[in-house]
């Protein structure tokens, strides 16, 4: 049974109708581009066949209450009431809410079913495939207009400002305007869009490396206070407005912790562009090639890479129909994520489950490895 039958399913045995209303937002995987988002820089998503579903139905009051299957839990509040709690999936939902108020978007209440297979803190993106799902149940509730750049900077002010996690637009962005079967590459300035072809003859795989980090907690607001403080530094208004050669040229002045902070932000910016390039030639080898240096980058200049994800890195690079591999995602746990021929993905699998099997008596958890598809943004299903 899919994900929406389940969630529908789920709604008309608790409501005893079927829904009106099904929303869908989707996870994404980074093939390049990491800790440029909030550097005003450019990042190259794609949204990804795994998402979050909501059935609901619009109220005639402010309440809002959402099962959430996932976490076995009823999450309920009232818009003209609501209060910060403890971390938890409600507080998404809160400050999702929180965030279509600030920008003056008429609201009512709902109430519903919600269910995800994004898997929870593997830099997959579950946060932002929650966000924009209740961000297009609000919308469709409420009877309002959908316009998704906006709704991602919402999804974004939510996290910035009620959930605590100062991230990037490119999270929310990808999972608001991704499109079949493509990759999307953002200029997260001007929130500018190019739909990009993926190699021909390949497809992406994720590799879950069963570790978990959590946001908050991790290094990843320290890494964003570096970055601004080498922005000010090189006197810009974010590293994405510095070259690598006006970055060699001063790189000396800089402690060496924020250089190489800076250096991967500012070399990254160029790997991304390049890529685009290599997209649209069709060049699977060069894409491939960028991948691994973005992951040497983030492995040695802005450590955020494990020995979990440099493990699985490793293990992809071994196999010859492998173009490129790199970490995804916030790092310090979560997925890799491999560019494979596409005739060779079974085997390529094949490979990993091997490669692990043959460490297991090192006490090395093995990844849940499987092939990704690009998917559409948020919708109204």
């Amino acid at each position: 049974m899919t994900l929406q039958q389940t969630v529908i399913d789920q709604f008309t045995a608790r409501y005893h109708s079927a829904p009106p209303l099904v929303v869908r937002a989707p996870g994404r995987v980074n093939l390049i581009g990491e800790h440029t988002d909030y550097n005003d820089g450019f990042v190259l998503p794609m949204a990804i066949d795994r998402a979050v579903v909501i059935a609901l139905r619009p109220r005639e009051d402010d309440l809002i209450r959402l099962h959430a299957l996932d976490f076995d839990a009823l999450i309920e509040f009232r818009i003209s009431a609501m209060r910060k709690g403890e971390p938890s999936p409600a507080e998404y939902v809160k400050g999702m809410i929180f965030a279509l108020q600030q920008r003056g978007l008429p609201l009512r209440g709902w109430e519903g079913v919600m269910q995800g297979d994004v898997p929870i803190g593997a830099g997959l993106s579950s946060s932002a495939a929650l966000e924009l799902a209740v961000a297009r149940a609000a919308v469709a509730a409420s009877g309002g207009v959908w316009d998704a750049p906006q709704m991602a900077l919402a999804a974004q002010q939510a996290e910035n400002q009620w959930v605590g996690v100062q991230c990037g637009i490119m999270d929310q962005m990808i999972s608001a305007v991704g499109q079949r079967g493509h990759a999307v590459l953002i200029d997260c300035r001007d929130l500018s869009t190019t739909v990009l072809p993926l190699p021909s003859e390949t497809v992406v795989v994720v590799l879950d490396t069963n570790t978990r980090r959590g946001l908050v907690d991790s290094a990843y607001n320290e890494r964003r206070a570096q970055c601004e403080a080498a922005a000010r530094f090189f006197g810009v208004k974010a590293l994405r407005d510095v070259t690598l050669a006006q970055f060699r040229a001063r790189e000396a002045e800089l402690d060496p912790v924020t250089a190489r902070r800076a250096r991967h932000v500012i070399s990254e910016n160029e790997r991304v562009l390049a890529a685009q390039a290599a997209l649209l030639a069709d060049d699977a080898a060069a894409f491939g090639r960028l991948m691994i240096a973005s992951h040497e980058s983030l492995r040695d200049d802005f450590a955020v890479s494990s020995e979990a994800l440099n493990r699985v890195v490793t293990c992809a690079l071994a196999h010859p129909a492998c173009y490129g591999a790199r970490m995804t995602g916030a790092g310090f746990g979560g997925c890799g994520v491999a560019l494979v021929q596409a005739s060779a993905a079974e085997e390529f699998l094949q490979h990993v489950a091997r490669w692990y099997q043959a460490r297991q008596s090192d006490g090395v958890i093995a990844p849940t490895a499987y092939v990704c598809h690009a998917s559409d943004g948020a919708a109204l299903l």
